[in-house]
């Protein structure tokens, strides 16, 4: 490892980091909006269907990740010719690891839109659909926004895990680093600039998400 590896992990961690956080999204949020809608007190209750569906969640959410590694494996396999050694091969492990989180973190944030503002809309005559995309979405961006770094933030954690199946990236090369100089890891540099590079990305993550959210946050009371 040396100087110039630094940018090929930066590239992979962020790479990881965007396209898992995009793919869980793209899955995690029909079933968010799912879970709320057929709750109890949702637009359309279906006990059954929202209990099915929550227990898959909940399982999905409850296998450790590097277990849930091991069994995306074929699937890694089938769709990259490969199950290990390169930074892509955590994509699908990573998406199926926060998928369960971000369908309960949209579900929640559903949950948080005032009844009143739905009753209004629906007096009004407006169908589910409609409720769902101009209130139920619109009303919780904010939070669906906020959602999005933390996320983000947890994937970075998974990507840990990374080092099991050698597929690179900053924390993966923190712990390779100390594996290959556990004499002198603490003193040398080049360690703990992989740290502060892993810090920045997780406050820059944070920082953003939190700017943004309140910079479309109409609730906000002008100062």
């Amino acid at each position: 490892m040396n100087w110039n590896d630094l940018g090929i992990m930066l590239g992979e961690t962020l790479l990881v980091t965007v396209l898992s956080t995009t793919f869980a999204y793209i899955l995690g949020l029909p079933v968010g909006v799912l879970l709320n809608v057929t709750s109890k007190t949702g637009l359309a209750p279906n006990k059954i269907f929202n209990f099915v569906v929550g227990v898959v969640v909940n399982i999905l959410r409850s296998i450790p990740c590097l277990i849930v590694i091991v069994l995306c494996m074929p699937w890694t396999r089938a769709w990259f010719g490969r199950g290990t050694g390169e930074w892509y091969t955590m994509l699908i492990p990573m998406t199926v690891c926060a998928f369960g989180f971000v369908a309960r973190m949209v579900e929640q944030s559903l949950a948080e839109v005032p009844a009143g503002e739905i009753e209004a809309v629906k007096s009004l005559g407006a169908t589910k659909w409609q409720l769902i995309t101009k209130v139920l979405l619109p009303e919780s961006k904010v939070s669906l926004l906020t959602g999005v770094a933390v996320v983000a933030v947890s994937i970075i954690g998974y990507t840990s895990f990374a080092y099991n199946i050698g597929a690179g990236g900053l924390i993966s090369g923190i712990y390779t680093f100390y594996t290959r100089h556990t004499g002198d890891y603490l003193t040398s540099a080049y360690f703990w600039v992989l740290i502060i590079l892993v810090v920045i990305i997780v406050q820059l993550l944070q920082e953003a998400g939190l700017r943004f959210a309140k910079k479309i946050d109409k609730r906000r009371i002008a100062k």
